[in-house]
C-alpha cells in the first residue's frame, strides 16, 4: 500500500462543507487541530495511568492495576480526578510567571509537532493538518522546545535538585539532538526532500522480494545502522531509560518537576507521554514508512497507531530492563560516540547516493 500525498484534512473540510474564504480555512484548521489533539490526548490518557503500569508489571512479573473496572481501565479517570483534586502548592521564592509557563510549554511543544505529521487515513479522511516543504525541520524545531520548558522549570523552582534536573536536560539535549538531526539528514539525502509526505512517499517502493514477499523500502531496511542511531538518540531526546537523567529519582528527587503538584504535575506527566508518542511518530515517518502497511489506504491510520504504540512498548521495555547511565556516561556516549557515528553515517550516505545517482 502506497502513501501518496492525499488531500489535507482542513482542505477536505473546506471542500465538503463549502466553508467560505479565510474564515472557513481557519475554522477547518481549528476543527482538524482539535481532532488530532484529542487523538494524542487519548493515547496519552491510556498510556500514562494504565498502559505504563500494566506493561511494566508484565515485564517485571508483578500485578498492576486490576481492581478498578474491567482490566483496571477505570484507573484512567480515577487517576485524573486524584491528581487534579490535590492542592496546588506554590513554594516560596519561585520565579513566576516562568514557573507557571513551564508545565504548559512541555505538552504544547509536542502537540505542535503533530501538526505536520501524516497520521494516515480513516476511510476518506486523511489525518494530516499541514505539509510544508520544510516539515521535517519544523517537527524537530517544535520538539526541541521541550528542553526550554525543563530549563524554565528547573531554574524557576528555587530548588537545587530542580536546577540540576534542568541543567542535565540542557546537557542531554545538546549531546543527542545534534546526532538525532544529523542522522535524519541522511534520510533526507536519500529522499531528496524535507517535506514529510515526500520522505514517506520515498519509502513506498519495494526494496526486495523474498519468496514472493515484498520487503518495503523503509529506510530502517535501507540503512539499519542509521535506524539504530536514530532510535538511540530519540530515546535520549524523550528522556527514556537509560537516558532519564533530568528526573532521576534516585539522585535528584524528581529533577525539574520536584516542586510541582496537582494540575501542574499532570501537565508535566502529560507532556512526557505526548513527547514519547511524538518520538514514535517521527521514527515512523522517517524510518518506518509512516502510515503505510498491508491493506487498503483507507485503513492506514491503523498502521500509524500500531507503529507509535510499538515504539511506546519499546520505551517501556527499556524502562524495565535497562539501568540508567550516569550523567558523565551519558555525555560521553553522546559527544564521543553518537556525534561521530552520525556524521560518519551522513558522509557515507552522501557518497553512496552520489555514486548511485
Amino acid at each position: 500500500m502506497g502513501t501518496a500525498p492525499a488531500q489535507l484534512f482542513p482542505e477536505f473540510l473546506v471542500d465538503t462543507f463549502g466553508l467560505p474564504g479565510v474564515l472557513g480555512e481557519v475554522v477547518a484548521s481549528l476543527i482538524g487541530a482539535a481532532l488530532v489533539a484529542n487523538i494524542i490526548l487519548a493515547f496519552s490518557g491510556i498510556a500514562g495511568p494504565w498502559a505504563k503500569r500494566k506493561i511494566t508489571a508484565a515485564f517485571t512479573d508483578r500485578i498492576a492495576v486490576n481492581r478498578i473496572g474491567p482490566f483496571g481501565l477505570l484507573i484512567i479517570p480515577a487517576a485524573a480526578v486524584q491528581l487534579l483534586a490535590k492542592e496546588l502548592i506554590i513554594p516560596e521564592g519561585v520565579d513566576r510567571p516562568t514557573w507557571d509557563i513551564a508545565p504548559i510549554l512541555l505538552p504544547a511543544s509536542a502537540m505542535l509537532g503533530f501538526s505536520v505529521i501524516p497520521m494516515g487515513q480513516i476511510g476518506p479522511l486523511n489525518i494530516h493538518l499541514a505539509d510544508p516543504e520544510v516539515g521535517l525541520a519544523l517537527v524537530f524545531a517544535f520538539a526541541s522546545i521541550a528542553s526550554v520548558s525543563l530549563v524554565m522549570a528547573g531554574y524557576a523552582s528555587n530548588n537545587k535538585y530542580s536546577l540540576l534536573g534542568g541543567l542535565r536536560a540542557v546537557a542531554q539535549n545538546l549531546a543527542y539532538e545534534i546526532p538525532l538531526i544529523v542522522t535524519a539528514m541522511s534520510v533526507v539525502v536519500f529522499a531528496g526532500t524535507l517535506q514529510i509526505s515526500g520522505v514517506v512517499g520515498a519509502q513506498t517502493e519495494t526494496l526486495v522480494t523474498i519468496a514472493g514477499f515484498d520487503i518495503p523500502a523503509w529506510f530502517a531496511f535501507v540503512n539499519p545502522f542509521a535506524f539504530v542511531l536514530f532510535l538511540t538518540a530519540n530515546m535520549a531526546e524523550i528522556g527514556r531509560n537509560p537516558f532519564d537523567i533530568p528526573e532521576a529519582p534516585t539522585e535528584i528527587v524528581g529533577g525539574y518537576q520536584t516542586e510541582y503538584s496537582s494540575a501542574y504535575f499532570v501537565l508535566f506527566y502529560l507532556g512526557e507521554f505526548v513527547h514519547i508518542f511524538l518520538g514514535g511518530a517521527i521514527l515512523s515517518v522517517v524510518f518506518l514508512g509512516g502510515a503505510s502497511g498491508p491493506g487498503p489506504e483507507s485503513i492506514s491510520f491503523i498502521w500509524f497507531v500500531v507503529k507509535v504504540w510499538g515504539f511506546f512498548l519499546f520505551t517501556q521495555w527499556a524502562r524495565a530492563a535497562i539501568p540508567r547511565v550516569r550523567i558523565d556516561q551519558l555525555i560521553e556516549i553522546g559527544w564521543k560516540g553518537m556525534l561521530v557515528l552520525s556524521f560518519a553515517n551522513l558522509v557515507l550516505t552522501a557518497v553512496i547516493v552520489g555514486v548511485i545517482a
